[in-house]
C-alpha cells in the first residue's frame, strides 16, 4: 500500500549542505526529482552502503527501492513542499531524506495514497 508524505524544505540550502549525499538541485522540481530518483532505484543507497566502514554488515532491507514512486515539489517564498508517494517503508523513506537533507525537513503529514 503506497503512502503520501508532505514534507517541507524550510531552508533548502541548509539541505544542500547537509553531507556527502545531499541534495545538489536548486530549484523545487529538481529536489523532488532526486528524491523520487534516491526512492525509484538503488544507486543512492548503494553510494551511502560503500562509505560504511563494513558494507556487507548494512541491513539489505534499506536498499529496498519503489520504481512507481512519484514526487513533486513547490517552491512557496523561500521554502520548498515536497509531496511523495511511495510504498516504501516509513524508516527508509526518512532514512533517503536524512541522506539528502540532514536535518533540515520537516514531515508536514502523512496519509494514505
Amino acid at each position: 500500500m503506497a503512502t503520501r508524505y508532505y514534507i517541507s524544505l524550510p531552508d533548502p540550502a541548509k539541505a544542500r549542505a547537509s553531507g556527502a549525499f545531499a541534495f545538489r538541485s536548486q530549484g523545487a522540481d529538481g529536489l523532488a526529482q532526486e528524491l523520487q530518483e534516491a526512492l525509484r532505484g538503488d544507486a543512492l543507497f548503494q553510494r551511502w552502503r560503500a562509505a560504511q566502514e563494513d558494507p556487507d554488515a548494512v541491513d539489505a532491507a534499506l536498499g529496498a527501492t519503489d520504481p512507481g514512486a512519484t514526487v513533486t515539489g513547490q517552491q512557496d517564498d523561500l521554502h520548498v513542499d515536497l509531496i511523495a508517494v511511495t510504498s516504501i517503508a516509513g524508516s527508509v523513506f526518512k532514512q533517503r531524506l536524512r541522506l539528502l537533507a540532514g536535518s533540515a525537513w520537516e514531515l508536514r503529514d502523512v496519509s494514505a495514497a
